[in-house]
């Protein structure tokens, strides 16, 4: 089975990419998912709140993303905390996934996540594929998604590894600056050639 990396930064797409593999019947796991869902482990959601403080809990006991997001995206040693916590067992979740797939029989799976390098995914996959845009279409599109300000746009794109960085490891690069059928062509292109060495 072929293990794809999936990666970019925030606002260059990446979710674009991931839906067109899904609707081409290739296997996605979502790191993003798979994050939300290890918070139904109440274990490690105290653990959360006792660590981040009760600004973080909705009156309902569930999570309030937005004001855990809003600590730790300003707080390098505070995402650090966050991560030391959460990134094992999303780690595992993932792996087990994957596995399951491939018992399946499933020829690719894709594994979309944010900090796939990061995180130390590189030795669970065999290539890694990297969305790109430039800055600017990238402060804009953060923008419009999250309703936010333009420095909080870009205080999240600082937070994160440069797309500089993370093209030393891509073996496929896609540019998506432009339309998303643009987009769309540049991965059904891609997944013929992924699809051509798997036969």
């Amino acid at each position: 089975m072929l293990v794809l990396g999936l990666t970019g930064n925030i606002g260059c797409g990446k979710s674009s990419v991931s839906t067109i593999f899904m609707e081409n019947n290739i296997k996605v796991v979502d790191a993003d998912i798979v994050a939300r869902q290890i918070f139904d482990d109440k274990g490690l959601l105290n653990e959360v709140f006792s660590t981040f403080g009760e600004s973080i809990r909705n009156q309902d006991g569930s999570l309030n993303r937005r004001a855990l997001g809003n600590i730790v995206f300003n707080d390098d040693e505070k995402l650090i905390l966050l991560n030391n916590l959460t990134h094992p067992k999303i780690k595992q979740k993932i792996l087990s996934k994957v596995e399951e797939y491939k018992n399946q029989g499933e020829k690719i799976v894709v594994i979309d996540a944010a900090l796939l390098i990061e995180d130390d995914y590189i030795p669970y996959i065999q290539k890694l594929i990297l969305i790109t845009c430039r800055e600017d279409i990238q402060i804009n599109r953060i923008i419009a998604r999250d309703n936010c300000t333009k420095e909080e746009a870009i205080s999240r794109i600082n937070s994160q590894m440069s797309q500089e960085d993370k093209k030393k490891f891509a073996d496929y690069i896609i540019d998506n600056s432009n339309s998303f059928e643009e987009l769309q062509e540049k991965v059904l292109e891609l997944i013929s050639v992924l699809q051509g060495e798997k036969e």
